[in-house]
């Protein structure tokens, strides 16, 4: 059987160059002359001549030596050629091929530049920008991240040379400037790099864009600003005290937002025309940016201990000394526990076609999220229907799932059960369902019980006090006088 670093051929043909360069550009591998593609064996005729001209062949044409071993079984001959990975790239008539499972694919395109800087043991931002300056360069940004790295680098605060701070966050070879310098303190980074900016969208749909605002600036600049777009314009806060302390908290953690929009901008290809996006819709936030994960941080590893392998050093290594980001793989660790935190579900990474995506989840009543709690697809359509109306009764989940009410009460207590729904009354008509409130609210009952004589004379009492100026009210149940203190009543009809 085929895999990653085996190939069968029944016989020696030149498109077998293809698969030792494809091998030598990957992990190396094995291809075994004389068997075919299911393993049966077959044998070749002329062994010993092919001992002799494969290599040569394969030397010439691609500039490597592999080893090659004739194995006789079963009577017959059968040729080993054993393929070491190359630490050059290796091509085959001008083309590179590489390895993936037990298939050859030849890189094109972004796919072969990063292939080749790989190769070189180069990322993209340790590349020279030819076109740039020192003029090009924002002394603010330097002198901001100046007071940023002095945890990580205290000498960097008495430094008045920029180029010499520069130099030590090796973005500087000899006189020149990388790449990773002005992307990081450009004055105006989108003239060299027009697509390295981001992007933020209201969305009412996949399809409906209320607004947007497109964020630019050295990468510094981004994430700062993009944070405060986000915190004012785009998300709810929620105001909570703490003792004398005043606490905003945003519908999505902000350490996580950051985490997120920092990913974004040192992981992304900056090989690529798309820009980070961010889309925010009434029930999620997504980040996008274009890339893929390494190979060694496959995307089901990064919600547990994992290896830090950054697209681009620079950038992550400059991050790293600001205090930004830790060199110790927990970035994706790290937006998972603030939204746990926050009571919110898990986010969740995927890549899709060359795009990283971070899904954060802002109602925890989602649907991915009421499947993994095991909800049947009735009692699902329910949640959508209350989150949409506010309130549900036995009969409207009966004609909304067209089910009978035995059905619909047991699914209803079910959902009671789990705490996704409060009921308000006991039984009867007038008992209805509606989303259960936050842990934190006091008067979240499992089961709310009928309005209760106090509540009628609340109810009373504040129809009274629309009618009268004074303090003193004596028109409560058996005529006891009562002394009203000037206050807000708030009452929440059931």
């Amino acid at each position: 059987m085929e895999t990653q670093n085996i190939e069968f051929k029944p016989t020696w043909r030149d498109e077998c160059l293809k698969v030792i360069c494809a091998f030598a550009n990957a992990d190396g591998g094995r291809l075994i002359i004389g068997v075919d593609d299911n393993g049966n064996l077959e044998g070749v005729r002329n062994s010993k001549k092919l001992l002799e001209d494969i290599p040569n062949k394969v030397r010439n044409k691609l500039g490597i030596i592999p080893s090659v071993e004739v194995e006789r079984k079963k009577g017959k001959d059968i040729i080993h050629i054993l393929v070491n990975p190359s630490s050059v790239p290796t091509s085959y008539n001008g083309k590179y091929y590489v390895r993936s499972g037990s298939t050859n694919l030849e890189l094109e395109g972004n796919e072969l530049t990063n292939f080749l800087m790989r190769k070189v043991g180069k990322t993209w931002d340790e590349f020279i920008e030819e076109r740039a300056s020192l003029g090009d360069i924002n002394p603010e940004t330097i002198e901001s991240f100046k007071k940023l790295a002095e945890d990580r680098i205290p000498s960097i605060v008495k430094e008045k040379d920029h180029k010499v701070i520069l130099k030590k966050l090796n973005l500087l070879d000899g006189s020149k400037f990388k790449r990773a310098a002005i992307l990081l303190f450009g004055n105006d980074s989108q003239k060299f790099y027009p697509s390295a900016y981001l992007k933020i969208g209201k969305f009412l749909t996949e399809a409906d864009l209320q607004t947007s605002d497109v964020v630019e600036g050295n990468l510094f600049e981004q994430l700062g600003n993009a944070l405060e777009i986000l915190r004012t314009k785009y998300l709810k806060s929620e105001i909570k005290f703490e003792g004398i302390h005043r606490r905003e908290i945003l519908e999505y953690p902000h350490e996580a937002l950051r985490e997120g929009i920092i990913n974004a901008l040192i992981h992304r290809d900056y090989l690529g025309t798309s820009t980070i996006q961010i889309r925010v819709y009434n029930d999620r936030l997504t980040m996008m940016n274009e890339g893929k994960f390494p190979p060694e941080v496959p995307v089901e590893k990064l919600k547990t201990e994992h290896l830090s392998k950054p697209r681009n050093v620079l950038l992550a290594g400059a991050f790293y000394k600001a205090g930004f980001i830790e060199n110790w793989g927990r970035g994706t660790i790290k937006i998972v526990e603030k939204c746990l935190e926050q009571e919110l579900p898990e986010p969740d990474f995927k890549e899709e076609s060359g795009v990283v995506t971070v899904q954060f989840y802002g109602d925890k009543w989602n649907e991915k999220n009421l499947k993994e709690l095991g909800l049947n697809e009735r009692q699902i359509k329910a949640v959508m229907y209350v989150k949409e109306r506010g309130r549900i009764t036995n009969k409207e989940y009966q004609r909304l799932c067209n089910t009978s009410e035995r059905t619909a009460t047991r699914d209803l207590s079910s959902l009671v059960s789990a705490e996704i729904f409060e009921q308000i009354g006991i039984t009867g008509k007038g008992t209805e369902y509606i989303l259960r409130r936050d842990k934190g609210d006091k008067d979240a009952t499992k089961t709310p019980q009928r309005t209760t004589k106090s509540h009628k004379d609340a109810k009373r009492l504040i129809k009274t006090l629309k009618t009268t100026k004074n303090n003193s009210v004596n028109e409560l149940s058996e005529g006891r006088p009562i002394r009203v203190e000037p206050c807000l009543f708030i009452l929440i009809h059931g």
